[in-house]
């Protein structure tokens, strides 16, 4: 059973070794085990579903909805152009689309693909279009860091070595208390590796706001403006975003780089 667990185990560290890909901007390298095009699909699919279900109503033709498709344009054409100064244009086929949702929730998103969507209850945080950059930057920074890819990928590489550990485990009488470890550590795992994806779309998106013309010095006002009126409470070691503190710290810090990018 040793044997079978050890052979099982080197095929699965071989397999994650040889399944890479760099993120573009920060250059880390990245578990990619799933089709990115695949989750791309789902994705505009998911997208187009959402945007045409009873509960959505989309903003159209409004001072505001305009401004949300202006700053998206502008994002992306910016890092479209990154990634063909970059040789690598190819590897990101995105469909953008930008639109805005009329829902009091302070929130936004992007899904695989460029599928943005800004909630109109983010709007009063934003304050201004270099405020709404910021969040757009940040969403954008996720799918261009393929994040939904990697976490699906983490999630497939844990389950598999779950699977493993499971096997080489069972009939012993310590079989319950490894595997109900294991699910606590693999929970812990995840949520600090989804703060990673957080300062890392920070990072990123200061740079994409930049290389957009946006000053990338406000990203920290409307951060402090996101603290104000964020909930408190939840230890951050428990979290999938960086606490408020260390967010506006950590971007502070990234400003130099980001500022190498931008002009007015």
């Amino acid at each position: 059973m040793k044997k079978v667990f050890k052979y099982t185990s080197m095929l699965l560290i071989g397999a994650t070794l040889a399944s890479c890909s760099t993120v573009p901007i920060t250059g880390r390298k990245q578990l990619s085990l799933v089709s990115d095009s695949q989750i791309q699909e789902q994705a505009a699919s998911s997208y187009k579903q959402f945007l045409n279900s009873s509960k959505t109503k989309v903003i159209t033709g409004t001072s505001q909805a305009t401004l949300v498709k202006k700053v998206g344009n502008k994002l992306a054409i910016a890092v479209n152009q990154y990634l063909t100064q970059q040789g690598i244009a190819d590897q990101f086929n995105f469909n953008w689309e930008f639109n805005l949702v009329q829902s009091d929730e302070i929130n936004a998103w992007c899904m695989p693909g460029g599928k943005v969507a800004i909630y109109t209850g983010i709007l009063p945080v934003t304050q201004n279009e270099t405020g709404l950059a910021t969040v757009m930057g940040h969403e954008i920074a996720h799918a261009i860091a393929r994040h939904s890819m990697e976490q699906m990928s983490r999630q497939y590489a844990t389950q598999a070595l779950g699977n493993v550990i499971g096997v080489a485990t069972s009939g012993t009488s310590y079989a319950g208390v490894i595997n109900s470890a294991y699910g606590i550590g693999g929970q812990l795992t995840s949520l600090k590796y989804s703060r990673g994806n957080e300062s890392e779309a920070d990072h990123m998106g200061l740079v994409i706001m930049a290389m957009a013309g946006y000053n990338p010095s406000e990203a920290v006002k409307f951060w402090e403006r996101m603290a104000t009126g964020g909930s408190k409470g939840t230890p951050e070691f428990l979290s999938t975003h960086p606490s408020d503190a260390k967010r506006i710290s950590d971007i502070q810090k990234m400003l130099p780089e980001a500022l190498k990018y931008y002009k007015k």
